[in-house]
């Protein structure tokens, strides 16, 4: 699930954010980040303040405090080889769910912890969530080693499960997305080879989803 990025893709995950880091935050907080998993702990030295009684680090220990009561400990491996880490990046207080960013070696994503039970989700790219609270949904674009497609995840209590996704018939770049309405997605983009970006929409009844199993 996790893919390889660059700092420019934490900022365009940023873009996205509705109470997590914006792009100008990540920009300056990671200036002179030396790797991907550094620019994480910066963001999330930010986030534990703003989001206080949501999680705490305890040096590799990153507690997230459960509903309604527990605690989810996710460990950072640290090492020569095989690095992975785990920093808080958002919370999604009408889910009950926190968004932490996750680095394993040259790859990362993000990973979608459900407070009441503990549940978690992998996601490839930064989550949005609908304003009716059913969905979220993902854009996963990058030259090499992602999906390139768009997402929907449906939410329940019990988990988040990938539903529907589509993908373009050509090659995308700095992609974001928007809710226009719970039932209309905004998708921007750059078309391959193009300077311009454009702009499409989705409803959720659009054929060109294709159902995943």
């Amino acid at each position: 699930m996790f893919r390889l990025v660059l700092f420019a893709a934490l900022a365009l995950a940023a873009a996205t954010a509705r109470a997590g880091p914006t792009a100008s935050e990540v920009a300056t907080l990671c200036a002179d980040a030396e790797d991907a998993a550094h620019c994480g702990r910066l963001v999330e030295a930010r986030q534990l303040a703003r989001l206080a009684g949501i999680a705490a680090r305890d040096g590799d220990e990153l507690r997230v405090a459960l509903y309604p009561s527990g605690t989810a400990v996710f460990r950072d491996r640290i090492g020569i080889d095989n690095v992975k880490t785990y920093a808080l990046w958002d919370a999604l207080s009408p889910i009950n769910a926190v968004l932490l960013y996750v680095t394993d070696g040259e790859r990362t994503g993000f990973l979608l912890v459900q407070r009441a039970g503990g549940r978690t989700t992998p996601l490839p790219a930064e989550p949005v969530l609908s304003p009716d609270r059913r969905y979220v949904v993902t854009a996963d674009f990058c030259a090499e080693g992602c999906d390139n497609e768009i997402a929907l995840w449906r939410v329940s209590r019990e988990d988040v499960r990938k539903e529907r996704a589509w993908r373009p018939g050509a090659r995308w770049s700095d992609v974001t997305v928007e809710w226009q309405s719970p039932a209309r997605l905004v998708v921007e983009h750059t078309p391959a080879g193009a300077t311009a970006r454009d702009r499409v929409e989705l409803r959720l009844d659009d054929a060109r989803w294709r159902n995943v199993p």
